[in-house]
């Protein structure tokens, strides 16, 4: 199973930016009221590492997962090079979408947070469902989950992104490096056959909600906010895609 197929080069870390500044950093005011700070947290597909070492600056332990052996080679050379005084964080070569090593991971750590930055969006359609699991499996009862995920508008901006005059002229895979990975954005990031993105009863929005209250959590809090790209507008300005965020848990 693959919960982020990576199609080689830098895809992996290329299209989504782990400069914390414009990641961790801009989110982090939104959950920690929401994260028990006794509570370790697991940054899922860490990729660079880079957002992994700043989060370990607020919760420890932290751990940073991904299934790119390349991924954590790097990782681990950014704490090596970047650490400086903060507790270093752990990484483990762990696929999001295998419930059965995140459970193993929970075994380990107990309850635990955990922060999972458009890995639905990434992941494959049925591994949608084992993420989801994997994130029910590493919050046990007391932990919570942060989770940001492209809004069916980013179609539109990944269009202006890749020079495109509408989203039906997006070429897929995309011609961009860095928008490599991101022509299944025209997906909703909900399980295979589920609901449409909207809002649902409760008032979440439904596609992103559904695969994690089909595992067994339910939505606390949720949001809209920019997800930063590594690429630019033609104008210059950096690509952020619409995408909304919820904190979910038990």
């Amino acid at each position: 199973m693959s919960a982020t197929p990576r199609t080689g080069g830098d895809t992996w870390e290329g299209a989504w930016s782990t400069d914390p500044a414009i990641t961790a950093a801009v989110h982090l005011p939104i959950f920690e009221e929401y994260f028990d700070p006794g509570l370790p947290l697991v940054d899922v597909d860490c990729g660079s590492g880079a957002r992994t070492v700043f989060l370990a600056g607020r919760f420890h332990p932290c751990v940073g997962t991904d299934r790119s052996a390349e991924a954590l080679e790097r990782a681990r050379t950014v704490v090596g090079e970047g650490a400086g005084g903060r507790s270093a964080p752990d990484f483990r070569q762990l696929d999001a979408a295998d419930p059965g090593a995140m459970r193993r991971l929970h075994d380990e750590l107990g309850d635990a947070n955990v922060y999972l930055r458009g890995v639905l969006q990434r992941s494959e359609p049925g591994d949608r469902p084992r993420v989801a699991e994997s994130v029910a499996a590493l919050v046990g009862e007391r932990g919570r989950a942060f989770v940001v995920e492209a809004a069916p508008a980013a179609r539109e901006a990944l269009a202006r992104g890749a020079g495109a005059e509408s989203a039906g002229d997006l070429p897929g895979p995309l011609d961009s490096p860095g928008l490599t990975d991101l022509s299944r954005l025209s997906e909703a990031p909900g399980p295979v056959g589920g609901r449409e993105e909207g809002r649902d009863a409760g008032g979440a929005p439904a596609g992103t909600a559904a695969p994690f209250e089909a595992a067994g959590l339910r939505v606390v809090a949720d949001g809209a906010l920019p997800l930063s790209t590594t690429d630019f507008e033609p104008d210059g300005s950096r690509l952020d895609l619409p995408a909304t965020w919820l904190v979910v848990g038990r």
